[in-house]
């Protein structure tokens, strides 16, 4: 079936970059939104960045200016570039994305900012 691998996530310091990325794997004739989520630890999962299938995209504010979502279309692939972390941006980040007409979720990577 299809489903969304990502990678990318690790420790790093405060004001340091980190590349998330989200690939769809199987037999997939459509992609249309992917985006991006976080769950910090005791909170809610918030959407953090998406970009729809004509390259248009949103971000939450507190990222905005920091963080780029962008996609490859012909790797089906959705990346999030993440610069000047800050510690509360800690948090387990999955992607998501329509594929086929239905959505799917990354497994999760947890991405750690330190002070």
């Amino acid at each position: 079936q299809v489903q969304l691998v990502e990678s990318g996530g690790g420790l790093v310091q405060a004001g340091g970059s980190l590349r998330l990325s989200c690939a769809a794997s199987g037999i997939i004739f459509r992609i249309d939104a992917m985006g991006w989520y976080r769950q910090a630890p005791g909170k809610e999962r918030e959407l953090v960045a998406t970009i729809a299938s004509n390259g248009g995209t949103n971000y939450v504010d507190s990222v905005k200016g920091r963080f780029t979502i962008s996609r490859d279309n012909a790797k089906g692939t959705v990346y999030l570039q993440m610069s000047s972390l800050k510690p509360e941006d800690t948090a387990v980040y999955y992607c998501n994305a329509i594929l086929n007409g239905r959505g799917a979720w990354g497994q999760g990577t947890q991405v750690t900012v330190s002070v």
